[in-house]
């Protein structure tokens, strides 16, 4: 099996984790190499399940916090093995998120006495069903080993905070009628035209902007997506419109729901699919240090990360790492080498001034 060496450069140790490919279910590989590496070191133990790696310190600090990020991929689309150009590396994964991964790894590594108890979570499947997630199944089964004051989630963020994450719920909202033959319309009811009620509450919404620890949470309500018709000659009896809801994190997801039901009230509406939103909890002190050390402004996530599964475990989480998530998943994804070598020295400093 190849070593991963952790003490290579920020930049360097993300070309070679680049150049272990690990797409979604196809972890082993890269997590029985980054078990391993992260064994050799004495102050940390270290706990596998199942393409999931943990390493803790246990200092008997007055706080934990933890540090996370996963290990798989998007598939291949031609951008294998790495490439480095005008300080640059390009590659599957760079960008999201083995740039923030290698930062991660080399904190882990290199950090035996840091001011605050850390753990670090290196975990599988984020890229594909909730299900399959690895840090979601160690909430199952291991919670305890995700508890913390703080967790840092390292996805890309230009190396600027982003905090907490809006909820998402995905809906259908049906209408029904009956069918008959298009040249005798009268004698059914055309469930897509039914719909147009439906889409007029859409483009009449307005979606709240909610503040939460001084950031602004823009929560909207989109069609993406319409289904319905039979033949080009048949009056169709059914029209389904998909619809998602981004929500501020201050709202549940039974709230979500219940707003949504109100909105289209008369209708037959079905959650298809829901995620909670994360909390951002920059008022906690370790937070506030965080931030001190990393400057400039914050600012509150839009979309869905998995900072919002350690709100379900009540700790406050923040989206921090190398690279512009706009390049996420493009076959031309890269992380600028200048990102992460910033990244790990504000979390190194943040680890290791006084707390």
């Amino acid at each position: 099996m190849t070593q991963l060496d952790l003490t290579l450069s920020g930049p360097d140790l993300t070309e070679a984790l680049v150049n272990v490919s690990s797409v979604s279910g196809t972890e082993e590989p890269l997590a029985d190499q980054v078990e391993a590496a992260l064994s050799a070191y004495s102050h940390l133990k270290v706990f596998r399940h199942g393409n999931t790696v943990v390493a803790r310190t246990d200092l008997g600090r007055a706080e934990r916090i933890v540090i996370a990020g996963h290990l798989d991929t998007v598939p291949l689309n031609d951008n294998l093995p790495a490439r480095r150009a005008d300080g640059l590396i390009h590659g599957l994964g760079a960008c999201d998120m083995k740039g923030g991964v290698a930062v991660g790894l080399r904190l882990a590594a290199t950090l035996a006495e840091p001011n605050r108890d850390v753990t670090y979570v290196f975990y599988d499947c984020e890229e594909v069903e909730s299900e399959r997630n690895g840090l979601f199944k160690l909430t199952q089964s291991n919670p305890e080993l995700l508890e913390g004051v703080f967790a840092v989630v390292m996805e890309p963020s230009n190396a600027v905070v982003e905090a907490g994450c809006q909820g998402t719920m995905r809906i259908e909202v049906t209408t029904r009628g009956e069918r008959a033959h298009s040249a005798r319309s009268w004698m059914g009811r055309n469930a897509i035209h039914a719909a147009g009620e439906i889409l007029a509450r859409l483009a009449a919404y307005e979606p709240r902007r909610v503040p939460i620890d001084g950031l602004e949470y823009r929560e909207g309500l989109n069609a993406v997506g319409i289904t319905g018709g039979v033949a080009g000659n048949v009056v169709p009896d059914l029209c389904t419109v998909e619809i998602n809801y981004r929500f501020a994190p201050s709202r549940s997801e039974a709230e979500a729901e219940a707003h949504l039901r109100e909105v289209f009230s008369g209708y037959d509406v079905v959650v298809t699919d829901s995620a909670p939103g994360g909390l951002p909890g920059l008022e906690r002190p370790a937070a506030a240090a965080f931030l001190q050390v990393v400057g400039g402004e914050p600012k509150p996530k839009f979309g869905w990360t998995d900072v919002a599964r350690f709100t379900l475990l009540g700790v406050p989480a923040v989206n921090y790492g190398p690279g512009d998530p706009l390049y996420a998943h493009k076959q031309d994804e890269f992380v600028p080498e200048a990102e992460i070598s910033l990244c790990e020295q504000r979390l190194r400093s943040w680890l290791t001034d006084p707390a």
